[in-house]
């Protein structure tokens, strides 16, 4: 009776702040999808699994050796004489800033901090040839491979008797409206490592016939740049619209207009800057975010982020826009109307209000991606039943779909996908889709 009651006052403060449009249109009809996919799952291979396990592992194991090579295989601490342990916050700190003497880091509570933020900006301020550089460059790589470990056991304990991994997807977890998963992550495999990608190679076609269907292949769909289109859409800058309708490299283009130069003289150090600014400032990143980013002086790095808002004012005006609204309003929202309430913006901690006007500038593009991700997978879902095809939808990870491919399907797949999720909302630049079919989750990629 409790809960019957909840309900109905919920439901009036949704229809009270605009909210009942996004419940009903967007999260509840995806609870019925996203159960589908949750029962289906993506198949894995054991044999992969376990070859790489043993790979990550004995790298891991190599990385401890070598950093033992270089400050000897046991640390003085309080309790006396310990084995090196490089997961040890306490060990790292004792060895970096006592037996190294390296720069010290950023204060924390029990000491100089030791994360992956503080390794790069020390390797940034010490000789690459020192004994310093090479034990923050073993540590990396043993950090490195622990994680890919942790990744693969993960998976190893989630395959279920029928081979396959049934993840569970979280749609309130989110601040922003993304979809998370769980039990295992599937959002948090690296995509960009060559590492990362061998356990996409992990996940495989079904390797036999599921309710007398043989499945011949996987297929991946993922938006094109969706942020920067959003961005595009939503600050109306006709530099940044221009960029994208050229057809071209968009991030050549971009570069080419902020330095002034032909896009074939862009260098690949001036589009990785200008993507990296682009991604930075519709994630909230400051000068100082971006200048760590990129390894340059954050006074380099304010002089790229001015010059980029001189050559896109539409962006830089809609971005300052967006604190100032929130400020008064105490939200923002996404294009389909989904808010996110920050009462921070007018706290009295420093620390805290500026973490919070980095979230207003990010939710609204985040959110408007997560939005239209979700209004793809009830379009493409809702066109897959009403066709006579047994192609399924598997996985959601940011802005790619990963399908099931049934026997003779695949075209019909590809164009249905591609017409749901490039169709499902208009804005003043064309959302765009990209495609790939393959036998492994890797191999699909594109």
């Amino acid at each position: 009776r409790i809960i019957h009651e909840l309900a109905r006052l919920l439901h009036f403060e949704m229809e009270e702040h605009g909210q009942l449009k996004v419940y009903e249109e967007i999260e509840l009809p995806l609870l019925y999808v996203l159960a589908d996919m949750e029962q289906a799952g993506i198949a894995v291979s054991d044999a992969l699994l376990a070859e790489l396990h043993d790979t990550f592992s004995a790298r891991a194991a190599q990385a401890q050796d070598a950093a033992r090579t270089i400050v000897g295989d046991t640390v003085e601490t309080d309790d006396g004489e310990e084995p090196l342990n490089l997961a040890s916050v306490k060990q790292l700190q004792t060895v970096l800033f006592d037996k190294l003497a390296l720069p010290h880091t950023r204060k924390i509570k029990s000491g100089y901090s030791t994360d992956a933020e503080s390794v790069t900006e020390l390797l940034s301020k010490i000789s690459p040839e020192s004994d310093g550089a090479a034990f923050l460059g073993a540590l990396a790589a043993y950090r490195d491979n622990i994680k890919l470990v942790q990744t693969v056991e993960g998976l190893q304990k989630a395959a279920a008797d029928d081979g396959r991994v049934h993840t569970t997807f979280q749609q309130g977890a989110a601040s922003t409206g993304r979809l998370s998963s769980t039990a295992p992550n599937l959002q948090n495999i690296p995509i960009r490592t060559e590492e990362g990608r061998r356990i996409r190679g992990a996940f495989i076609v079904a390797p036999a016939p599921i309710d007398g269907v043989e499945y011949e292949g996987l297929l991946t769909a993922d938006y094109s740049q969706i942020e920067m289109r959003i961005m595009a859409h939503l600050s109306q800058d006709q530099g940044l619209i221009e960029a994208f309708n050229s057809g071209e490299d968009l991030h050549r283009t971009m570069a080419a207009m902020v330095f002034g130069v032909d896009p074939a003289d862009v260098t690949s150090d001036e589009r990785s800057r200008i993507k990296a600014t682009s991604y930075g400032l519709a994630y909230g990143l400051s000068a100082y975010g971006l200048s760590a980013q990129l390894q340059i002086p954050v006074h380099e790095a304010s002089a790229l982020r001015d010059r980029y808002f001189e050559r896109f004012g539409g962006v830089r005006d809609y971005l300052e826009s967006l604190v100032d609204e929130a400020r008064k309003d105490g939200w923002t929202q996404t294009i389909c109307g989904r808010r996110r309430y920050l009462p921070d913006l007018h706290s009295a901690n420093r620390t805290r209000r500026e973490m919070t006007e980095r979230a207003a500038l990010n939710a609204p593009i985040q959110g408007s991606a997560a939005d239209i991700v979700k209004m793809a997978m009830l379009d493409v879902e809702n066109r897959l039943d009403h066709s006579d095809l047994s192609s399924r939808m598997l996985v959601q990870i940011h802005d790619e779909l990963l399908f099931e491919i049934a026997p003779g399907e695949e075209e019909q797949l590809r164009q249905l996908v591609h017409d749901g999720m490039e169709g499902v909302m208009k804005l003043r630049v064309p959302l765009e889709v990209a495609i790939g079919v393959g036998e492994t989750w890797k191999d699909a990629a594109h």
